[in-house]
């Protein structure tokens, strides 16, 4: 019995993704479809390069097929993927698929530190990053990817200049701490760090990103409604800490972007620093700031949570010498990289099944 392509895409019909809840042909994700007598081969084109389900999805197609036409079949099954994006046609940064801001409600609960580590994770699986230090008056990230000593380059095109931004660790960097001395303080009125804001994304050399993120200052501020404001943001990151004050402040985050004016989904919860890990006691955790105070807040909102970041020395000593957790070999880098791909399938998620978002008009 010969076997058609038609055969096939109904066997491969019957195989659905986890996250999206539909089958692999309805959502298009079979493509170059090739079959002669019991060889058949073709690509799955993925959401993301960071689903951490390529292989329970490569083999539920193999069940599919064995099921329909026996287990002497020649398979030739290849992986892809293509970052989804509800930013088709974008005025600005049209070439970027996804806008991600990551935001706290107070400062000192690691966000920044999160940041630096989720880009680099996302990169590390393939996906074209950028970061945007917005946090203007306290930046940190330049240290973080310790690139603190280098500045970005500037291009004239058409009697306008642009800005050429840093690349370290596959991930393209612009931060006012890269434009500024070290020791000089950024002393600004709110409407001059929005302006600053609105060059990093208008005019700065991005080119294609799957991810851009957005390292956002504390609180609810001029930037975070100058953002909103500039681009449809595709969903945002809430960093907190489990003790009870930081939760009361991410609760206001999350608020923020629930208002309806803004309307920005907010894509899950971040507990930082949730347990305490001694290097010599690897096993063993301490709930030094209190416990589940992530999970709380993401079941009170209704949201994922995305996962939990240890609080280790080795974060630490990465965060000063300039070279991300995320790239090191233990408990805390295996975090990071958890985070990052269950962010890339909530990400893919919302693009399948929430509206664009809009740009914010507040008067």
């Amino acid at each position: 019995m010969s076997i058609t392509k038609e055969q096939v895409l109904a066997a491969l019909g019957t195989v659905q993704d986890p996250d999206l809840k539909q089958d692999l042909v309805t959502l298009g994700m079979i493509e170059k479809l090739q079959v002669h007598q019991k060889t058949i081969s073709f690509v799955v084109v993925l959401t993301t390069p960071a689903c951490p389900l390529k292989e329970f999805i490569r083999l539920e197609c193999v069940k599919a097929l064995e099921a329909a036409f026996g287990t002497d079949l020649d398979l030739d099954i290849h992986m892809s993927s293509r970052v989804t994006s509800t930013r088709s046609n974008a005025p600005l940064l049209p070439q970027v698929k996804n806008i991600i801001a990551i935001a706290s409600g107070k400062g000192g609960v690691g966000k920044s530190t999160v940041t630096a580590n989720l880009a680099v994770a996302l990169a590390r699986t393939g996906a074209k990053v950028g970061l945007i230090d917005a946090d203007i008056f306290g930046p940190s990230q330049h240290i973080m990817f310790n690139c603190e000593h280098e500045q970005p380059g500037m291009e004239q095109e058409s009697g306008k200049t642009y800005i050429i931004p840093i690349e370290q660790y596959g991930v393209k960097l612009i931060s006012i701490g890269l434009l500024t001395p070290a020791d000089h303080a950024v002393v600004w009125r709110g409407p001059m760090a929005s302006q600053a804001l609105r060059q990093f994304l208008g005019d700065t050399r991005w080119g294609e990103l799957d991810y851009l993120l957005i390292d956002l200052p504390p609180g609810t501020s001029d930037i975070h409604l100058s953002l909103v404001q500039t681009v449809p943001v595709t969903g945002a990151v809430v960093v907190t800490t489990p003790q009870k004050v930081a939760v009361a402040d991410a609760r206001k985050a999350v608020a923020m972007f629930r208002q309806p004016q803004i309307n920005v989904p907010v894509l899950g919860i971040v507990e930082n620093m949730a347990y305490f890990t001694p290097a010599e006691l690897p096993d063993h955790k301490y709930y030094i700031f209190g416990k589940e105070g992530g999970q709380q807040l993401a079941d009170k909102y209704g949201v994922p949570l995305l996962g939990q970041v240890p609080l280790v020395q080795s974060i630490r000593e990465s965060g000063d010498s300039g070279y991300p957790s995320v790239l090191k070999h233990d408990a805390s880098a295996e975090a990071f990289q958890v985070i990052a791909e269950t962010l890339a399938r909530q990400i893919a998620i919302r693009n399948a099944n929430t509206e664009q978002t809009k740009v914010v008009q507040l008067q």
